[in-house]
């Protein structure tokens, strides 16, 4: 393994550790059940694998060059993760402040079906518009010169990808193993709260915010 594929791999695996949208909707739905965590992670990889064809297939250029498009890809993330920050505050507030410790009653309310929870983690990673333009940016330093660039960029996109595989399923994993604490009547609601104001805030920036390029 070469020094830049090496450092591709550390800076990558931050990218891709970095807590945000992905995280917070991992976490959130791993304190539902163990399924829909894993499902939810699934689908963020998905997500990513979304963003990694589009930059090898220099499609991300296109998206980046026209603001329009880059703009209507920003509003429709933005809306997606505002609806998910909303949901969750909705359901802090329907949660009870105390109650009984119950084992698996305490996971505070039916978990979304895989499929659901599935397709939240796809959704929120595809449509985030900073995905295609951090893509665009980084791919290419880590192409050595002289090399064909489409096959480095697939071994990279792969990386990428795989890293996720293997992170956001272990997020699912511990949130589910801590799960008897976590989804303690009061430790959930913060949790809950802090998750749904997280992307809530998160969902206005990018609904009212400038274009971020």
């Amino acid at each position: 393994m070469d020094a830049q594929l090496l450092a591709f791999v550390a800076v990558a695996a931050g990218m891709v550790a970095l807590p945000g949208a992905d995280f917070t909707v991992v976490v959130r739905n791993a304190l539902a059940s163990r399924r829909s965590g894993l499902a939810t992670a699934v689908g963020v990889a998905g997500g990513l694998l979304v963003h990694t064809a589009l930059a090898v297939a220099g499609l991300a250029a296109v998206l980046v060059a026209m603001p329009v498009l880059f703009r209507t890809v920003q509003l429709l993330g933005g809306a997606y993760v505002l609806c998910l920050g909303l949901s969750g505050l909705r359901a802090m507030r329907k949660r009870p402040a105390s109650a009984p410790d119950t084992g698996e009653a305490g996971r505070g309310g039916t978990a979304p079906s895989p499929g659901r929870s599935l397709r939240q983690g796809f959704l929120t990673n595809a449509l985030n518009p900073k995905a295609p333009v951090l893509f665009l940016s980084l791919l290419p330093q880590f192409v050595p010169d002289g090399q064909a660039p489409l096959p480095r960029t697939l071994l990279l996109a792969s990386v990428v990808v795989l890293l996720a595989l293997v992170w956001f399923p272990a997020v699912a994993l511990l949130v589910d193993r801590l799960g008897r604490w976590l989804r303690r009547p009061r430790t959930a609601r913060a949790i809950e709260g802090g998750s749904g104001t997280a992307l809530t805030a998160l969902g206005l920036v990018l609904v009212t915010g400038p274009l971020l390029h």
